[in-house]
């Protein structure tokens, strides 16, 4: 499994008298293959809050992290560790120091990538035959269906997380955050966001929610237990 990690390394200013002329950002890609092995005891770090199914929890402290996209993974732990994002829980943890440099956050993200999703995550308000999740659908297919995919599959290569499986009240917090520009995410997202209200949000959340998830990427039950941690 060949992870591609395409991050942003340096951002320059070259001060020219008596003007300030701002570089333009260099991109470098790197390849990785990733260690499983050594990302099933590294995960370990995280397991202590994230537990060790990596399924988040219902509050919306914690996202599920099981099958997600392992480009999604990497450029968000890469942005909490340089501060693009701010997460004051997570950021000790992201650290080279901490859980180790490129190589080793690939191996991490892997190894997430390849556990099972929780097959009974917390559900939105409204019901499939609502009108709130009717209109959530509708929006859903005009604004977002675009990036993230009719099922809410996302896209790997493009960085576009999966969405379905996911947490309702974590998503719910993020677009918070994001409403609020508290997180910073895609500029076209961000746009999109501030042009809905809060309440058309959350329904689209709602409709998110109700989204079915492949069931080669499910755990048998929500009662099973990663084996790599007894």
């Amino acid at each position: 499994m060949k992870l591609l990690l395409s991050t942003l390394l340096l951002n320059l200013l070259w001060l020219i008298t008596p003007n300030v002329l701002a570089i333009e950002k260099i991109t470098i890609k790197l390849d990785f293959v990733p260690n499983l092995e050594s990302g099933k005891n590294l995960f370990g770090i995280c397991a202590r809050c994230h537990l060790p199914e990596a399924w988040g929890n219902e509050d919306g402290t914690y996202p599920q992290l099981a099958g997600q996209h392992i480009n999604v993974l990497m450029k968000q732990l890469l942005d909490i560790r340089t501060g693009k994002r701010r997460s004051p829980l997570m950021y000790p943890f992201v650290q080279a120091r901490t859980i180790g440099g490129y190589q080793e956050l690939s191996d991490v993200v892997a190894y997430l990538s390849t556990l099972p999703m929780n097959p009974k995550t917390v559900k939105g308000p409204w019901r499939t035959n609502s009108p709130e999740y009717k209109e959530g659908k509708k929006l859903y297919k005009e604004k977002c269906v675009a990036c993230h995919g009719a099922k809410g599959e996302g896209n790997n290569a493009l960085f576009y997380p999966r969405l379905n499986g996911q947490q309702y009240q974590y998503m719910k917090l993020q677009l918070k955050k994001v409403k609020n520009k508290l997180r910073h995410v895609d500029p076209t997202m961000e746009q999109i966001v501030a042009q809905m209200s809060s309440k058309q949000l959350t329904k689209i959340i709602n409709y998110i929610s109700y989204l079915p998830v492949n069931k080669k990427l499910l755990a048998p039950s929500s009662k099973w237990r990663n084996p790599d941690f007894k």
